[in-house]
Order: C-alpha cells, then sequence, then structure tokens
C-alpha cells in the first residue's frame, strides 16, 4: 500500500480576504492534527508538494478564453470583461496570484490520479482540491479550477470506470455537468437540497442523458437532516449502486460543511456519520482520490480531514500530548476532548417530516435504478 498526501504551506496560506468564507488555512490545521494524532508517519504514506499543472490539462475542463481570463485577472489586472466569466462576484472575487493557486490545487488532485493510475499509490488525499462548482467558462462558488473534472477524465481517458461520490453539502453541478452523458462515470451527489441553497440543482429527477442515463444520481436531502437519517439514504441508495458499478478508481469530494455547526448550510451532521461514511467508502474500492471541498467552519473540517485521512490509511489517531496541549490548538476538541462529535439528532415533529420526506426521496431512487 502507498498513500500520498498533498500539502504545500503557500498554498495553504493563500488569502481570500478577512470577510470571505472560504478559507485555506484548514489545510494546514488539518496537517497538524495528523501529526498530532501520529496519522501521518507510517513509511508507506508520502507528504507531496502539488505540482502546477499543465496548460493543456487546464483544456480539460476549461475553455481558453476562460483560462486566458483568469491568467490575466492571476497576473493582478481588472476588466469589464472578467464579470461574464464569474469573476468579481462575491463569490469569487478577483484576486492577485489565482491562477497560479489554482492550476497548483488542481495540478494534486491531477498528479494524485495518475499515481493511481500508474499503480504507484491506493490513497491519495488533496485537502486544497475539490472544486465542483468550477464550470468550463466561468468561476462559481469559491471555484476558479475544476480539479475533479480534469482528474477523472484523465482516468477515463486512460479506460478507466470511475465512481464519482460528493458528500459535500452544496450539489456537484459542474461535475454533473461534464458527465451527464457518460457511462464510464458514476456520479453521486448527496447534498442540501437546491430548493433552499446554492447551486439550486441537484434535484432527484437529474438521472444523465443519452448513454449516461442512470449514471447520475442526485438525493437532495431536506434541512435538518441529522446522521440517522444521511446514514440511512447511504445504506440504501448510495452503497448499492457503487457496488453494482464496480469502479477501477473512487474519487471523493470530502466536503465537510454538512456539519450541524457550518455556517454556509443547513444539514446537523455530525463527524460520526461522516467518518462513517468514509469507512462505507473504504470498503467499496481499494483505490481512492479523495479531495477536500467546503468545510467552513474551519476547526470540525480539520478534524474531519484527520479522521478521513486516518480511516482510508487504516489507523488510529492517538493523540500523544492528551493532558499537556489539551484543546488549545483546535478549540472545538474542548468540547469533546477527542476528534469526534459528540452526537446530535434531530426530534420531534421536524424529524417526522424529514424523513417522510426522505422516504419519499429513497423510494423514487430505488424504482429508478432498480436497486
Amino acid at each position: 500500500m502507498h498513500s500520498i498526501f498533498y500539502y504545500s504551506n503557500e498554498l495553504a496560506r493563500y488569502d481570500f480576504g478577512p470577510d470571505h468564507p472560504f478559507k485555506p488555512e484548514r489545510a494546514e490545521k488539518t496537517l497538524n492534527l495528523c501529526y498530532r494524532y501520529g496519522v501521518l508517519d507510517r513509511e508507506y504514506m508520502t507528504l507531496k508538494k502539488p505540482p502546477s499543472l499543465a496548460q493543456e490539462k487546464l483544456l480539460l475542463a476549461h475553455s481558453q478564453d476562460y483560462l486566458d481570463v483568469l491568467r490575466r485577472v492571476g497576473k493582478g489586472e481588472i476588466f469589464q470583461e472578467m464579470l461574464k466569466y464569474g469573476i468579481g462576484s462575491e463569490d469569487n472575487p478577483p484576486l492577485p496570484g489565482i491562477y497560479e493557486w489554482s492550476r497548483k490545487c488542481a495540478g494534486a488532485t491531477w498528479e494524485g490520479m495518475e499515481k493511481i493510475l500508474n499503480q504507484d499509490a491506493d490513497i491519495v488525499f488533496n485537502p486544497l482540491g475539490g472544486y465542483h462548482h468550477a464550470c468550463r467558462s466561468r468561476a462559481e462558488g469559491f471555484c476558479y479550477i475544476n480539479d475533479l473534472v480534469i482528474a477523472i477524465k484523465e482516468a477515463v481517458d486512460r479506460k478507466a470506470r470511475i465512481t464519482y461520490v460528493d458528500i459535500d453539502a452544496h450539489h456537484g453541478n459542474a461535475v454533473q455537468e461534464e458527465f451527464s452523458s457518460e457511462n464510464r462515470v458514476q456520479f453521486i451527489s448527496v447534498h442540501e437540497s437546491g430548493k433552499h441553497i446554492y447551486p439550486y440543482s441537484g434535484f432527484v429527477e437529474e438521472a444523465g442523458e443519452g448513454s449516461g442515463e442512470g449514471f447520475t444520481v442526485n438525493i437532495p436531502l431536506p434541512p435538518k437532516t441529522d446522521d440517522e437519517i444521511y446514514l440511512e439514504v447511504f445504506s440504501r441508495v448510495v452503497v448499492p449502486l457503487i457496488k453494482g458499478f464496480e469502479p477501477d478508481i473512487l474519487v471523493a469530494e470530502l466536503g465537510a460543511d454538512s456539519l450541524v455547526s457550518d455556517p454556509l448550510t443547513d444539514l446537523m451532521l455530525t463527524n460520526n456519520s461522516y467518518t462513517q461514511i468514509v469507512r462505507e467508502l473504504k470498503g467499496l474500492c481499494g483505490k481512492i482520490l479523495a479531495t477536500g471541498g467546503g468545510g467552513y467552519d474551519i476547526y470540525r473540517t480539520a478534524r474531519c480531514w484527520t479522521l478521513a485521512w486516518a480511516i482510508l490509511n487504516g489507523v488510529e489517531p492517538v493523540d500523544e500530548f492528551a493532558g499537556l496541549v489539551g484543546g488549545m490548538m483546535f478549540g472545538p476538541e474542548m468540547e469533546v476532548s477527542s476528534l469526534y462529535d459528540r452526537p446530535y439528532m434531530t426530534k420531534g415533529p421536524e424529524k417526522d417530516k424529514i424523513r417522510q420526506e426522505v422516504d419519499k426521496t429513497i423510494e423514487f431512487l430505488i424504482k429508478l435504478h432498480h436497486l
């Protein structure tokens, strides 16, 4: 077994601005926790610096005119035309260095896929990746370069069958759009319903088209969905779908913004269900390319990603500093004295209403996909 963790101080310290919710420093906090809990010290693990992705690989996901605009913005230019490419919005500000930063974040995901395809790695994690909203000619949802589309296209070109699983609270719209007609890519997104949050898509009826019909699976969930209901959806729909498809490689967007404390979303998960999902995925495919994604409570996100890395590698986190450092480094640890969250459950009529809605979704998907 060989695992790769991609990381760079330069990328993790890139600043979207004090008022922007996206904080790349989550990756640095994750790395620190991985060291603190002894889950990044095995001989089969490599810490690797992200490479800058070649121009021709960027074209797998984006148009030349968009890339030209993004390059100009990265050099510090501000111009009217950038607005039609989604740059200059509140979500996607025109940041100096954004082109090179995005190229390196995408470079890690692409190289990680190459390593898996070449049998040089079994598990790859890029906490600085997972930009599932970046469209062919438009920046969206804090995403400028779609590293996931690039990596999956590389794999498909090499005749690999790919399952893409997205557990971010936001629908993976741009990845779906790119592969909706493709039967070599199974797209599965479990997210808060587009009736309530951006990108206002990912409804259960969206199931692919042409030769890709039935290979796109969307599982929209109502606000306040908790661990119990989320795990039921996963076991009844996601697990049998992946088993039936038998992917060569599983690509997992492990956004951590479905958690109860996330400021941008309304799902109510704890990392107890999050980690159970990662365990399930690990059991379904031996080759996994995992990325970060959403996660705007940066401390909880770092805990999630530390646990995900540990589970993907089959190692148990142990805090050797317990009692000495306590929770000083990571505030939320003080609540629970561990990486794991306290259980949380939605109750009463609200839970009953959620269950009714989710049961309808499950029944629809079971019938649609003959599960």
